[in-house]
């Protein structure tokens, strides 16, 4: 399983997420591989976290690449510099787009998880 499914499949299991308690709003990804784009949409309704492949229409649509979508996922790239950047275009909100991006892990969380990752002992 990719980083990105891994990251849009933990999100689907976050019922409500008190951060987004004031926001309402729909977010699609569209990660481009190649010729295939696979798309992941987010509802936000106060708070209430939906997440589901989808490739239907949002208020703000995030474009970006499965390399910088996978390193966002990782922990290895904050969407803010991507975006300055160019590596991420969003259509719509801006706003809103860069609140959803604290839902992907930050460095030190990133750092933090490969810490606590269970090393494997060889007899």
């Amino acid at each position: 399983m990719s980083a990105i499914t891994a990251f849009f499949e933990r999100l689907a299991a976050t019922d409500h997420d008190p951060r987004f308690d004031k926001v309402q709003g729909s977010i699609r990804f569209d990660i481009r591989d190649g010729d295939q784009v696979q798309r992941w949409r987010l509802d936000i309704d106060h708070g209430r976290l939906r997440v589901r492949q989808d490739d239907g229409p949002a208020g703000t649509v995030i474009k970006v690449s499965a390399q910088v979508a996978e390193s966002m996922a990782l922990g290895e790239m904050n969407g803010l510099a991507g975006i300055t950047r160019g590596a991420i275009l969003v259509d719509g909100d801006l706003s809103l787009a860069l609140r959803v991006g604290k839902l992907f892990p930050s460095q030190v969380e990133a750092r933090q998880g490969a810490q606590a990752a269970p090393t494997k002992v060889t007899g």
